[in-house]
Parts: C-alpha cells; sequence; structure tokens
C-alpha cells in the first residue's frame, strides 16, 4: 500500500501523516518542491523533529538552495525511497502539495521520451514571459532565467506535456490512495493568515542571511514567504505590505492546490474537524481499511 496525502497549505496534512505513520508501519515522503531544500524551514512549514515523533522522513532537505533538482530527479529519488520502504515492508506515506512530484513518481510518465518540438511560436518571447509561463507550471524546476535559449526549450517541453499534467497517464502502483484534506475557505484563510502572523520574525532570521550574501537562486525567488522578503530588506516594501502579500499569494496557491488535485487525481477529500482531530483520524482510517489490499 501506498498512502498519498494531499490538500491545500496550513490545512493539516504533516500531522495526519505522523498519525498514520503509527498506524501503519509507515514512512514519510516528502512531496513539496520548496522541502526539497536546505535551509527553507520556516516558510515551508517544514515538520520539526519534535512534530516527526521519530518517524523517518525522506527527501527533506537534501539539496542547497544553488543546487539543481528537477521533478526528473524527483521522480526517481521518490521511486527508490517507495522500494526500500516496501523492501522493510513498511508503508511509503507521501505528503506534500507540489502535484507534479505526486505524480512524477505514481505514474507511469517517461521522461526519456522527448519527441521533436517546434519552438517557432516560443522564439520571440521575452525573458520574463518565458520565466513566467515555466513557473505557473509549479513543479520545482531550477533553471536559468538568463539562458534565453533553454527557457526557450523548457517552455516548450513543459507545454507539450513532457511533465505529467494529464489524466491519460496510468498509476505505476496498483495500490495507491489519495487522501485529501479540506475545509471550508474561511478557516483555511484563517489558517493561513494565523500561520504567517506566526512565523514572520523567525521567517526574516531565516531569509536575512540568504539577502545578505546576494543569493537570488530560483528557490528564494519564486517561494511564497521568500520572493516577498527581498524587497523589505531592500526598504522597497514596508512589514506589513510583505505579510498581506504573502497571504494573498498564499491564499491564491491554495486555491490552485485544489483545482490540480481535483482534476488530476482520484482523491477521496476528508473535512478536517480541527475541534477534534483524532474523529478526522478515524475516518482516513476507516476509508484506508475499506479500500487497501
Amino acid at each position: 500500500m501506498i498512502l498519498a496525502i494531499v490538500g491545500p497549505t496550513a490545512v493539516g496534512k504533516t500531522k495526519l501523516s505522523i498519525e498514520l505513520a503509527k498506524i501503519y508501519n509507515g514512512e514519510v515522503i516528502n512531496a513539496d518542491s520548496m522541502q526539497i531544500y536546505k535551509g527553507l524551514d520556516i516558510g515551508t512549514a517544514k515538520a520539526t523533529k519534535e512534530e516527526m515523533q521519530h518517524i523517518p522522513h525522506h527527501l527533506l532537505s537534501i539539496k542547497d538552495v544553488d543546487e539543481d533538482y528537477s521533478v526528473f530527479d524527483y521522480q526517481k529519488d521518490a521511486r527508490e525511497c517507495i522500494d526500500k520502504i516496501k523492501n522493510k515492508r513498511g508503508v511509503p506515506i507521501f505528503v506534500g502539495g507540489t502535484g507534479f512530484y505526486l505524480k512524477a513518481a505514481l505514474y507511469d510518465y517517461d521522461f526519456s521520451e522527448e519527441d521533436d518540438i517546434d519552438l517557432t511560436e516560443y522564439e520571440n518571447l521575452s525573458d520574463l514571459e518565458l520565466s513566467e509561463r515555466i513557473d505557473s507550471f509549479e513543479c520545482g524546476f531550477t533553471y536559468d532565467n538568463k539562458n534565453h535559449r533553454r527557457m526557450v526549450r523548457l517552455l516548450a517541453k513543459l507545454e507539450s506535456g513532457w511533465i505529467p499534467a494529464q489524466l491519460e497517464f496510468e498509476l505505476k502502483y496498483s495500490d495507491v490512495l489519495f487522501i485529501g484534506l479540506t475545509t471550508d475557505r474561511d478557516t483555511l484563510y484563517k489558517k493561513i493568515d494565523k500561520r504567517f502572523d506566526e512565523m514572520i520574525i523567525p521567517l526574516i532570521d531565516e531569509v536575512k542571511p540568504f539577502f545578505i550574501n546576494n543569493i537570488k537562486t530560483r528557490p528564494l525567488m519564486t517561494g511564497i514567504g521568500y520572493k516577498e522578503l527581498y524587497p523589505f530588506f531592500n526598504n522597497e516594501k514596508t512589514l506589513l505590505e510583505v505579510v498581506e502579500e504573502c497571504k494573498k499569494n498564499t491564499r491564491n496557491y491554495a486555491k490552485r492546490q485544489y483545482t490540480w488535485f481535483q482534476n488530476q487525481m482520484n482523491v477521496k477529500w476528508f473535512n478536517v474537524n480541527y475541534e477534534d482531530f483524532s474523529k478526522t483520524i478515524s475516518e482516513v482510517v476507516d476509508y484506508i481499511e475499506e479500500h487497501s489490499s
């Protein structure tokens, strides 16, 4: 059995993953493209040692922010984790909101297949236009945003279906259960706002060394909570403006996550009971017991 816990940011995926890991001898595999990187802990809400409760976690903090890491790399690494965990008779539990990472790992997409692609329609796009369209895929690519030719090629490949963005791909594993956590919009937005209010001071401490050392790699320049702070350090925006922008961008990201998972995967959704989370756990366990083979 393989479990994949999906849903928007701040909904409670980490907490559920730990509880399910305890029940099913599980090990957690990160499926968040930003949590791959070392030093990006606060803004990505990376699980702390205390939150992990001695449950093994994989693909967390495995790369420096200036190292390349693509969805192809993730596919290879995640599948190796699946094999290792299953060989120990454990249950791989994917947790995260980067849909393309999950699709690459769990569906039968072959990244080695590259057909000739017509680049004509992309040649006249500016570097900014190319970058914005590439980033809209939210698939964790690291690329040189000053290399026009490479960006043209990458965007063309993305838009031709080079990454697993279509439903016609079949699951590579027959025993996957997709479990989605959800809540009403007002509750989610309040949780998002509360999280940023609580994290902003430690987040400043986390990002400041990158700014001081003039590190502007893609994870820092595209990750919510990181890219917004650079104008603050440059005295171009107030802290209040930055916090509000972070909240707005996170709410918009949550909307995109919902849309993606609803359209791309066969997810069983559960409304989270925040007053008694044990009830949510029980509902999920009942579903797993009924549908696991």
